[in-house]
């Protein structure tokens, strides 16, 4: 009887940055750092060389009883590029498709350098793969 009361709805909870599509569809190449800024927000982090990278980082977790701990179903990096003029020359959203880096935007996988080697220590670092289990409240 006791468990009946428990509903099978998975309650999904979202920890960082919730990407509006709308509001990402403005920032063309071309846009301003202050345009970004006011329409998006302070970022997660920001490159430490130059600091013309901006990345706004997102997790999706899925809990399917309220007592047990979430677990992330899903991380998102997204990456806006700047110029040297401060002008955005490209967006990239970073996720992780069978394990691997993977733009959504581009719909292609980073080949290898620096800027892969980041994203991908960014990705880990917001909790690994889409089988980690953490608690975005603490608990």
């Amino acid at each position: 009887m006791g468990l009946a009361a428990c509903s099978s709805t998975t309650e999904t909870l979202t920890k960082g940055y919730v990407i509006d599509e709308r509001v990402v569809a403005e920032m063309k190449p071309g846009t301003s750092v202050e345009k970004v800024l006011e329409r998006m927000g302070t970022p997660s982090t920001v490159s430490t060389v130059g600091n013309k990278t901006f990345y706004y980082i997102s997790q999706t977790f899925e809990r399917p009883v309220q007592f047990m701990s979430p677990r992330l179903v899903e991380q998102r990096v997204l990456a806006i590029y700047f110029d040297k003029n401060f002008k955005v020359e490209r967006l990239a959203n970073y996720g992780l498709k069978d394990g691997v880096v993977f733009d959504f935007i581009t719909r292609t996988t980073p080949t290898s350098g620096s800027e892969l080697s980041l994203i991908g220590q960014l990705l880990r670092a917001t909790g690994g793969g889409g089988g980690a289990t953490f608690n975005p409240f603490g608990a």
